[in-house]
């Protein structure tokens, strides 16, 4: 053996013993917490119950035994679907799901986020398209929240460039602007432009494209939308500035979301949601298990969970596909050092610079 594979079976054999005392690390921590809450462990049932019993009882009603039943609940993808996404027709949500679906998807656009979940919720759609970050203004947070209000999953994700456009009337003159409609990120991805005109009062609006329609259809030459090109093309507005975002690459990943959990060819991305206990290191625990198993961490956004202040739910992507052997113990470790485990999907990678 060369010097090489024995420093690599070194690191094998330690990163194994790291596995070990972070399970038993779990288990003594549970045991603390028995204590503080008055109880003691019952060692005489414990003794008289068999092995497999004990593994029963463990995995009964916890995180991994949920992700267990995930997996068995795993529908396949649905044929010629009815695809919801937020928005007028020519919005970004809408360019998202021909992306994804091809271009005579039948797809609605409905007024809100909260819509298209409910949407899913009642069976009157089989798919949502939502934007879940922008490479210029990070996060959509409304999405992240309702993906764990109403626990649906991810089953693919797709990107669409922006380039936001600034518009007007037919008639108008950009000396006659006072109003600017927009989504809110459109607001935020074009700060430079906008805080060349002060004196421009900026109304955030539910949609890009929505801005658009507004704009035509109150025919008022002193207000203007940030949307699309094609939003301009569709509701009859005049361009008189293209790419006025602040970012000249400045794009929005949309997932795909499902009510069902799916298991798609070619998936070599899984997104998990988790809570940790209070305390230090709590979460660099957990980090760990990816660098032990040398699995790729992705991404990793934090949100505030309702009426807990100053508790997070933390959402964590990684590469990988849930059917190898090499996933399940990472699933499993994690199961053990986290609060709250969620296999929120596992999909094809499909993210362009």
């Amino acid at each position: 053996m060369d010097t090489f594979d024995y420093l690599q079976g070194s690191i094998s054999e330690i990163n194994a013993q790291v596995v070990q005392l972070m399970e038993r690390k779990k288990q003594l921590l549970q045991l603390i917490e028995k204590e503080r809450a008055g109880g003691r462990p019952e060692e005489a049932s414990d003794s008289a119950a068999s092995p497999e019993e004990k593994a029963e009882d463990f995995l009964a009603g916890s995180s991994y035994a949920k992700y267990l039943d995930m997996m068995k609940s795993c529908r396949q993808p649905v044929e010629r679907p009815h695809v919801v996404y937020q928005g007028e027709p020519g919005a970004y949500s809408e360019a998202a799901a021909r992306n994804f679906f091809g271009k005579d998807v039948d797809s609605e656009g409905l007024y809100s986020f909260d819509d298209t979940f409910l949407a899913l919720a009642e069976g009157r759609a089989d798919y949502a398209v939502l934007p879940i970050e922008n490479s210029s203004t990070g996060a959509i947070r409304q999405v992240y929240d309702l993906l764990e209000q109403y626990h649906f999953f991810f089953v693919g994700e797709t990107t669409v460039e922006i380039n936001h456009a600034f518009m007007i009337m037919p008639e108008a003159d950009i000396s006659d602007i006072t109003t600017v409609y927009s989504h809110e990120q459109g607001l935020f991805q074009c700060e430079k432009f906008l805080s060349q005109h002060p004196e421009w009062k900026t109304v955030a609006q539910m949609d890009t494209a929505g801005s658009a329609r507004i704009v035509a259809e109150q025919g008022d030459i002193h207000k203007a939308a940030i949307c699309s090109e094609l939003a301009a093309e569709i509701y009859g507005l005049k361009v008189i500035k293209s790419r006025v975002n602040t970012q000249s690459a400045n794009t929005t990943r949309f997932i795909i979301v499902s009510p069902k959990p799916e298991m798609r060819e070619n998936r070599d991305k899984i997104c998990i949601s988790l809570t940790t206990a209070n305390n230090s290191g709590a979460l660099h625990n957990v980090l760990t298990v990816f660098a032990v198993h040398g699995v790729n961490l992705v991404r990793l956004e934090s949100r505030p969970i309702p009426e807990r202040n100053w508790e997070y739910m933390f959402f964590i992507e990684f590469t990988g596909d849930l059917l190898t052997k090499a996933i399940d113990p990472v699933i499993h470790e994690i199961s053990l050092l986290a609060k709250d485990l969620r296999v929120m999907g596992n999909f094809q990678a499909n993210l362009n610079d």
